[in-house]
Order: C-alpha cells, then structure tokens, then sequence
C-alpha cells in the first residue's frame, strides 16, 4: 500500500524540523509526505522543501481546511495525518500498515500520545490527563473511538466516503472530531471501525495546555465539533445506534430509531452510508407524509422498513495490539 503523510501548518517552521525529521527515520519510509502551507510567514516552506515534501498552498486559514487540502491533494491508498509539532517513534508508519493489512475492517486509526516539551515528573500525568481524557471523554460521546489528529492514519476510501460532507470550511471546531463523527457514522452502520493504537506512542508538544491558547476555547470548538451534527452528533443517539449489548434491539427500539433517522433528514448522511439508495429515501420521504397525515387522524403508523443492524462496539477476539 502506498503511504502519504498529511501535515497541516501554519508559521511552525522550527517544530516542523522535528516532524519532518521523525518522518525520515522511520523504518518504513511513507511514499509521499505533503505539508499543506495555511498562509505561513516563517521558513515553513523552507523547511518542508529542505525534507523533499511537497507543498500545497491552502489559502482559507482553519486546519480543517488545510488538512481536507492535503487529505485531496493525494491518490496514496494509506492518508496519515500528524501536526506540525509531532515527533514519531521510527515504527510509526510501519505499524500503522500492519494496522490495515490485517484488518479489513479498519477505515482509521489514531495512536496514544506523550508530552516530549512537559517537566519531567509532571509530564507523565499530564500526558494521561489530557490525552487519556481526551479518548475517554470524546469515546463516550461518539459511542465509539474517536480520531487524534496529531497521530492518526485512514483509508483513502474512506475518506473519499465523507470527503462531501465534513466540515472543512469551519473554523470553529476540531477537524479530527469532525471526521471520527462521520468516519463513525460508517462505522454505526455496519460499514466498518475506527481503531485505536495504545501501544503506540507518538510525541506531541504540551502547548495545548498553555492558557495562551485559550483552553475554553477549544473546550467551546470540541462541543461544536458534537452540536453542529445536529441528532446525529448527540451522544445518546449514537449510542442507540451503536446499541453495543444489544439491549435496544431486544426491546424492538433500535428498528423505529432508525427509521426516524431517515425520516429527520439527519443532516450529513450520504445516501449509501444509511444502507439505502436514492428511491428508499423518497420511500421514506414518502413515508413520512403518509405518518403525518396519520397523527392528524390519531392513528400513526411506525414505518416498516429495516436498515442493517448496527455491529456491537466492544468486540472480542481478532488480532493483537489493535485496541477494539
């Protein structure tokens, strides 16, 4: 499989050294490294030139922006994106590709990841603090694992699923949030998983903690990053249609919500990723009128049509060092 590295940027120069550098010691060399350049003022493209990565110009500042740039800019099989102040262990490409190649099923996969910049004795528990809060706290809201953008990889197919539909001209959330919700609504259909590396662990600079860089704001973007999904980013919806112990299925509920997901015209779904095609959802277009005239004579009924059962969350078995 053919590998490109995605690494958004904007005024890094001197970190981007550090990345650029990782990149090229890995054991396994990525094919093709693209550094997306958001409006720099410094040496970045410098920089990235000096590496032999490509460059390509994203003049609307937001890393979503610049990162769906590079995420299209590419035909790699394998997209990897870290942040410009990321530091790789060598293995990092090479274990992410083992990651896919023995499991079909896998359309992304982010890793764990350590503050390299944090005191010593300190840096440990921050790095458990923030980036384990950061899976278990985002986890519970998605229903599933979510993506970490400064060290994560996915499938060029599964991007070209959701390319459509994320919100790459919002600047107001987390990109990589962005994509787990609709890489996970793929996955909340049936059609495949997000996967988690916690043996695998990238560094990553703890500038994120500073007050400087507005903690309440990216506190504010990661609740966008649920609400501007509409029904489809609250977490108890997801949840339903994860239905992981299978609970909601025995107690017939999770046949009614799907419908009702449908029927709301929940916002961001292509057609395919909710099991149907363009005549079902006329269907259910029509359906819906059909129910609304019912509830006026008091006699509504629940819509018949099934869509695939949800696969549960927690699965056992499978390879090792893959977190399901």
């Amino acid at each position: 499989m053919l590998v490109c590295v995605v690494v958004p940027v904007r005024d890094d120069g001197d970190l981007l050294d550090a990345c650029l550098r990782s990149l090229a010691r890995q054991t396994r060399l990525p094919d093709e490294v693209v550094v997306v350049d958001n409006g720099s003022t410094d040496d970045t493209v410098e920089v990235a030139r000096r590496y032999g990565a490509r460059v390509v110009t994203e003049s609307e500042v937001g890393i979503a922006a610049a990162a769906s740039t590079g995420y299209d800019s590419t035909t790699a099989d394998l997209i990897g994106r870290v942040d410009a102040d990321s530091v790789l262990p060598r293995h990092w490409v090479a274990e992410l590709v083992r990651t896919f190649e023995q499991d079909a099923d896998v359309l992304a996969v982010s890793t764990n990841a350590r503050f390299y910049d944090a005191p010593v004795l300190a840096g440990t528990v921050l790095s458990t603090f923030y980036v384990g809060a950061y899976h278990l706290i985002v986890g519970a809201g998605l229903a599933h694992w979510p993506l970490f953008g400064s060290t994560m990889m996915m499938r060029r197919s599964a991007w070209s699923r959701v390319r459509d539909v994320v919100h790459r001209h919002d600047r107001m959330l987390h990109d990589d949030m962005d994509l787990a919700v609709h890489l996970g609504d793929l996955q909340l259909a049936g059609q495949g998983r997000i996967a988690y590396r916690h043996d695998l662990v990238a560094g990553i600079s703890a500038r994120p903690l500073s007050l400087r860089n507005g903690p309440w704001l990216r506190t504010y973007r990661a609740l966008h990053s649920f609400t501007v999904h509409g029904v489809d980013g609250r977490p108890w919806w997801r949840w339903l249609r994860a239905d992981p112990a299978g609970v909601f299925r025995r107690l017939g509920l999770t046949h009614e919500v799907a419908a009702v997901d449908v029927l709301s015209g929940g916002g961001h779904l292509p057609v395919e990723v909710s099991g149907g095609s363009a005549d079902d959802a006329a269907d259910y277009a029509v359906d819906a009128s059909a129910g609304a005239a019912d509830d006026a004579a008091g006699a509504r009924e629940t819509p018949a049509r099934s869509r695939p059962a949800p696969p549960r969350l927690f699965r056992r078995g499978g390879r090792r060092r893959v977190t399901r």
